[in-house]
């Protein structure tokens, strides 16, 4: 049976954490803090190669009870994980930890890395972003985590209320992802997450960290973003994903640019003649017309023009599932029966290897369209499917 993932309210959170919090630790947490999810829009396996991106924050987060303590050690419980990680914070090194706590550790770790003080701390975690989904529930897991280090008393964390502090938490938890827990993911997530602003997509161009926040209401467009997860199983510490990045590395250092964002479409071709491989050129190929395809999208929102943008995301599913080579049968399925169902416009969303979709929709066939993907699903012997509505929400706080 096909679910419908409902975001909590704050009120709802907090109190989810707390309870949390209070099933295991006695006394009472310094506060609650919170991270959204993302769905990105368009701009996939494009930030870790310089490029742009366009995700938006979920309604859906991350709750972090937490305390300080004079320990020196982080005790960590959630209502999705059974009996209480631990770890010594001096302990916390690449390679030296292991489990979901690598994330909210690996924050510490890098933030004692660039120089800010964070000690001991006992948190409870709770959350209604999907696990496995590729909607970033880790990056929300960090993002959680920095703000309250942040933000707790005593400690000397960056200023969580300037952006310039908050690409200080961004960097804080890609390291913590890439070097504690060990996916080596680029920096899309953790930006969504921490600079997003409410009611906007936000343009991420990764070469130089900088952001545009571009107005998305799509209600006032008579149109949903209906979120598709596939259930099919979603990782990124598999090997794949850094497969990809580690090719485009490659490439990068073979057409000797520093990254593939220099390889603009007009020299397109003549870099894809100089590569020594097929799987080369065609991953090359998908992140210099991906990264088009963005500045075509914002172009798009620009003029007040989201109704156009569907081809857009149509065009981006394709080369992610030819060139790419990241999506999977469910992906396709759903995005398939969502078009057919009436969609502008359907894309995978993510790291890809299973996890969600998107559908742009006419307001109010989201019932619809849930369904046709739900028989589809039926009809090619896969589980049902969960379906979220997403709308732009607000960062980390």
């Amino acid at each position: 049976m096909s679910t419908t993932v409902h975001a909590w309210t704050e009120d709802e959170g907090a109190a989810q954490a707390r309870q949390t919090f209070a099933g295991t630790f006695t006394g009472e947490p310094d506060g609650v803090w919170s991270a959204p999810g993302r769905v990105n829009l368009i701009g996939e396996h494009t930030d870790y190669n310089g490029g742009l991106c366009l995700p938006i924050a979920l309604p859906h987060r991350t709750y972090v009870a937490l305390r300080r303590t004079d320990d020196g050690a982080a005790q960590l419980v959630s209502e999705r994980e059974p009996g209480v990680w631990s770890a010594e914070l001096d302990a916390v090194a690449p390679g030296a930890v292991q489990g979901w706590g690598a994330y909210p550790v690996g924050v510490a770790w890098a933030l004692e890395q660039a120089g800010h003080r964070v000690g001991g701390f006992d948190a409870a975690v709770a959350s209604c972003v999907p696990y496995g989904s590729g909607l970033s529930s880790s990056a929300a897991l960090e993002c959680a985590f920095a703000v309250a280090f942040a933000d707790v008393p005593g400690w000397t964390g960056p200023d969580a209320g300037t952006d310039s502090g908050r690409v200080e938490l961004v960097d804080a938890s890609i390291r913590a992802e890439n070097e504690i827990a060990g996916a080596n993911t680029g920096g899309m997530d953790q930006a969504a997450s921490l600079r997003a602003r409410e009611g906007h997509a936000l343009l991420l161009d990764c070469r130089d960290g900088s952001v545009r926040h571009i107005p998305f209401d799509l209600t006032e467009a008579g149109l949903e973003l209906l979120v598709i997860d596939t259930k099919a199983e979603h990782s990124l510490v598999d090997g794949q994903y850094a497969q990809r990045r580690a090719t485009c590395e490659a490439a990068a250092e073979t057409l000797e640019v520093p990254t593939l964002r220099e390889i603009s479409p007009d020299r397109l071709d003549g870099a894809l003649a100089a590569l020594p491989d097929e799987e080369s050129r065609k991953r090359v190929r998908h992140v210099v017309t991906e990264i088009e395809r963005v500045q075509q999208f914002v172009a798009l929102l620009d003029a007040g023009r989201v109704r156009e943008v569907g081809p857009l995301m149509d065009a981006s599913h394709a080369s992610l599932a030819e060139d790419y080579e990241v999506s999977c049968a469910e992906l396709d399925v759903a995005v398939t029966a969502a078009r057919s169902a009436g969609a502008l416009g359907a894309r995978m969303t993510g790291g890809g290897f299973g996890g969600s979709a998107i559908a742009l929709i006419e307001a109010g066939t989201g019932e619809a369209v849930s369904a046709a993907v739900k028989q589809a699903f039926a009809d090619a012997g896969f589980g049902a499917p969960a379906f979220l509505t997403a709308t732009a929400s607000g960062p980390a706080h």
